[in-house]
């Protein structure tokens, strides 16, 4: 597949603390990112460092094959949906739609102004006194209508309810089957997002910990659950990523995928098998600073 951003030993410091450490990755031409990680992971950095919105220490970055500083042919092609996006003070709605009108060359009006009459936003009201939901979906509607060939949403969905997440979420599908392009999506709510990923791209204290297939990533754990002598004979010399207990029963999550000799020593023992979804998989990833599985004893209500 074609690169359409290339980072190679990408550093961000500010003073003694490096934003990002040495990361290292693709997007590729044509598919749907999801960039996921913790409050202060460095997700937005990442964002604002591919967009030249700020500079890096060290390593490089090429998006569409050139530097993207000062890049106009690279900017063009770029449109980044800010979580905290900010419009001048005398802009109304109708002023920002028009402003993407300009600044995009792949910019589609009718799009546009379906979006914003989905999304229920009001043309004439000023940006600055949209609520914090409105301001979302109209960030939303410029980064879907302004079709760039790399489009970046940074948590587009704070402040809107359930409906219009979803209500984004098809929108984005749809479109993006419509008109392909490659899409960063920066999110919480993994979940939600789960089946529009085509890859992830997991990012802690500002270190890349996983960069994979989403598919290939749903089969890398399963957890194991049933009676506590039984489970404890099945995961014995295994990894445990996690491990919760109530009275007898216990739940453990280990690496996979499981072989067919394995699978059948869980039938043997009365264990369940179920997979893990991407949001466990984030969770316990980055859920212990030192690495070692988290256990939990919920007879006891604590975590370890």
């Amino acid at each position: 597949m074609t690169a359409v951003v290339r980072v190679r030993n990408l550093t961000k410091r500010y003073r003694d603390l490096d934003a990002l450490h040495d990361v290292s990755f693709d997007l590729h031409e044509g598919a749907i990112h999801g960039l996921l990680g913790r409050n202060g992971a460095g997700k937005t950095t990442l964002m604002r460092v591919l967009t030249a919105q700020a500079l890096t220490t060290s390593g490089t970055i090429e998006v569409f094959g050139e530097p993207p500083f000062e890049n106009e042919r690279v900017q063009q092609r770029i449109c980044f949906v800010g979580e905290s996006q900010r419009y001048p003070a005398s802009f109304t709605v109708h002023h920002v739609l028009e402003a993407g009108r300009l600044l995009y060359p792949t910019w589609d009006a009718g799009y546009a102004a379906h979006l914003a009459a989905d999304f229920r936003l009001p043309l004439r009201r000023p940006a600055s006194k949209l609520s914090r939901g409105m301001l979302s979906a109209m960030g939303i509607v410029v980064g879907l209508a302004a079709r760039t060939p790399f489009t970046l949403f940074d948590e587009p969905y704070l402040g809107l309810d359930a409906v219009a997440r979803q209500m984004f979420y098809d929108r984005l599908l749809t479109d993006y089957a419509e008109h392909p392009r490659t899409v960063l999506l920066s999110t919480h709510l993994i979940d939600e997002v789960a089946d529009l990923l085509e890859r992830v791209l997991l990012i802690d204290n500002g270190r890349l910990l996983l960069d994979d297939d989403a598919e290939a990533l749903r089969a890398r754990a399963v957890t194991v659950a049933g009676p506590l002598p039984a489970v404890d004979e099945f995961v014995v010399g295994r990894h445990e990523l996690h491990r919760e207990r109530l009275a007898t029963f216990a739940r453990v999550t280990v690496p996979g995928p499981l072989d067919p000799a394995e699978h059948d020593l869980a039938g043997r023992l009365g264990l369940e098998l179920a997979p893990v979804s991407l949001q466990q998989l984030v969770v316990r990833a980055t859920g212990r600073e030192d690495g070692a599985a988290a256990t939990a004893d919920t007879s006891e209500g604590v975590l370890r």
